[in-house]
């Protein structure tokens, strides 16, 4: 059964920083994709950025580059997201997904529980 779970969300004031993890029980976690969505209320589920199987390739949406970098740990089965310079746009419900190397929610079969992010301003 695959499961992915989120952790490190919480509040925190503009400008400022929070590390999101997502912890994976994929056997072949290594042979993924991993990618990070959010959803913020009312709107869709939109894409953050995405990593390749090895890490040599990352991708991000235009309003977070320069501020969130995407990381993995193949041996520990974990994949990352540093998130700098918050803004209160960033405010969200963040989702963890394991899928081929893409933007869209299509691309990602499995998901995790998602883990909500609040920037006060």
């Amino acid at each position: 059964q695959v499961q992915l779970v989120e952790s490190g969300g919480g509040l925190v004031q503009a400008g400022g920083s929070l590390r999101l993890s997502c912890a994976a029980s994929l056997r072949t976690f290594s042979t993924y994709a991993m990618g990070w969505f959010r959803q913020a209320p009312g709107k869709e589920r939109e894409f953050v950025a995405a990593i390749s199987w090895n890490g040599g390739r990352t991708y991000y949406a235009d309003s977070v580059k320069g501020r969130f970098t995407i990381s993995r740990d193949n041996a520990k089965n974990r994949v990352y997201l540093q998130m700098n310079n918050l803004k209160p746009e960033d405010t969200a419900v963040y989702y963890c997904a394991a899928g081929v190397l893409g933007t869209t929610t299509r691309d990602y079969p499995y998901w995790g529980q998602g883990i909500l992010v609040t920037v006060s301003s």
